[in-house]
């Protein structure tokens, strides 16, 4: 068996219905329902094509044999006419009609459109499951009280489902901008050799059937708009918006991953863990979070190859330049099946995060003095303090609390100093009261409720059983 170089991102990361989308299978079965729908439309036109050869062409067009192809492009250098002589083999009768009046484009970029559409499907199916997970998962936990971070500093308080609202709305965001872009993929349709449609001009010598003839194609193969002009290819805008959408994706799974890897740093969070799963070679101990890293990993790829179709749109010359077909071959099927792979690992993440709700609430307590200051401090003053002057204590108690804590381990003992100044007039047990955790969260459990009634139950609701028995198990 000959050795080839396989890409991980087929073997090891994508589903296999991913794969199976952009396999050589589903690419040239694609061109072969083209060259159909094709005939099909230009004999409904009045072309002298005969239900036995199109007949035939439908019986053979999941019939390829890569070993000609391979050996006829040797000799002619050019892909397309390697299959269609190969499909001619089988279609003896058709042989002739095969291609009738197309370019390459015909078939290269219709079938483009018609696989990243499926892709999208995909996608868009993994993207809700994600949304669905972390639903579920806000809705457990929106009453745990946990620390907020800003530059991941502790800072005011807020809840596990609080912070899960801010990852599905990045996705929410997402799923909108896919659900728009896929509404408003068209396909290239039948416009010739320079997008001016000479060919079947010739072939038909009538305007309207050649306008039909573009209609009729674009129908049958399940769209209902072609582009009303094109060069030789559809407009290289449409690769970089699709692949903009990726990495949209990509990016917000991205930080979903960051955060989790910080948070079971934190022993708060913790991706799964099989059984039997081994977390390092030399360290038996070890539970890495290796799936969040392999997001993040998997999303850089993701965000970078979305430069490619940026450049290929912005260099392409006059009607088309070749430029883009080698480029456009490797980016697009490597953005899709890297994609699906991270949302594969985000759906087996979500559906199992293991929450830690001691530790969380042993490193709240640790810092909640500091978390409850502004409060102690609006309080002191109603009760008729100086605001200055208590502002400028608790400035100096948490300076010297903080000291403590940092320079000699020992516990946070900023409640005991404030209580200890008369100025405040505050007890112990008052300050502890103040600083109940459960009453310094704002509105986070109510917005968590607001938000996934308002905003994702109706996309949850929408896609209904879509989402269900999708496999999310990875190899780890």
């Amino acid at each position: 068996m000959e050795n080839v170089y396989v890409t991980p991102l087929s073997t090891r990361y994508a589903s296999k219905e991913m794969n199976e989308v952009w396999s050589a299978n589903s690419k040239y079965g694609t061109w072969r329902k083209l060259w159909v729908a094709l005939a099909e439309a230009e004999k409904e036109l009045g072309i002298d094509i005969t239900d036995e050869q199109i007949n035939e062409m439908r019986e053979h067009i999941n019939d390829i044999d890569y070993e000609v192809v391979k050996k006829r492009e040797a000799e002619c250098r050019h892909d397309v006419m390697a299959h269609v002589y190969e499909f001619g083999t089988k279609c003896p009768s058709a042989k002739g009609i095969i291609h009738l009046g197309a370019t390459s484009c015909f078939v290269t970029d219709n079938a483009d459109i018609i696989l990243m559409n499926e892709a999208l499907d995909i996608i868009k199916e993994k993207l809700v499951l994600v949304i669905r997970n972390l639903r579920n998962f806000a809705m457990d936990n929106r009453k745990v009280t946990c620390l907020g971070y800003t530059h991941f500093q502790p800072a005011q308080l807020t809840t596990v489902g609080k912070r899960a609202t801010l990852w599905m709305q990045d996705l929410l965001e997402d799923l909108e901008e896919l659900e728009f872009v896929q509404s408003h993929l068209k396909l290239r349709g039948c416009k010739g050799t320079t997008g001016t449609q000479e060919s079947f001009m010739k072939l038909f010598k009538d305007e309207g059937k050649v306008k039909e003839l573009d209609r009729k194609v674009t129908e049958k193969m399940g769209f209902d708009k072609a582009f009303a002009v094109s060069g030789q290819t559809y407009t290289r805008k449409v690769d970089s918006r699709v692949l903009n959408v990726l990495s949209s994706i990509a990016q917000s799974s991205s930080k979903f991953a960051n955060d989790m890897r910080l948070l079971q740093h934190e022993k708060e969070l913790e991706e799964p863990f099989e059984r039997g799963q081994i977390g390092s070679s030399a360290m038996a101990y070890k539970r890495n979070p290796m799936r969040s890293e392999r997001i993040n990993s998997l999303s850089r790829h993701v965000i970078t190859l979305a430069m490619d179709p940026a450049m290929t749109s912005a260099t392409q010359w006059l009607e088309r330049t070749l430029d883009d077909s080698a480029n456009k071959r490797i980016c697009v099927p490597e953005a899709f099946l890297a994609v699906d792979g991270i949302l594969t690992l985000y759906a087996n993440i979500s559906s199992n995060i293991v929450v830690y709700n001691s530790v969380i609430r042993t490193n709240l307590m640790q810092e909640l003095p500091f978390m409850g200051t502004e409060e102690i401090l609006m309080k002191a003053v109603l009760k008729g303090g100086d605001r200055q002057e208590l502002h400028e204590k608790i400035r100096i108690y948490s300076m010297e609390a903080a000291r403590e804590v940092k320079e000699f381990g020992r516990q946070n003992d900023l409640v005991d100093r404030i209580a200890g100044d008369a100025s405040f007039g505050f007890s112990k047990e008052e300050i502890l009261e103040i600083l109940n955790p459960d009453n310094l969260c704002g509105r986070a459990v109510h917005q968590v409720e607001d938000f996934i009634r308002e905003e994702v139950d109706p996309v949850i609701e929408r896609y209904g059983e879509m989402i269900e028995g999708i496999d999310v198990s990875v190899n780890v």
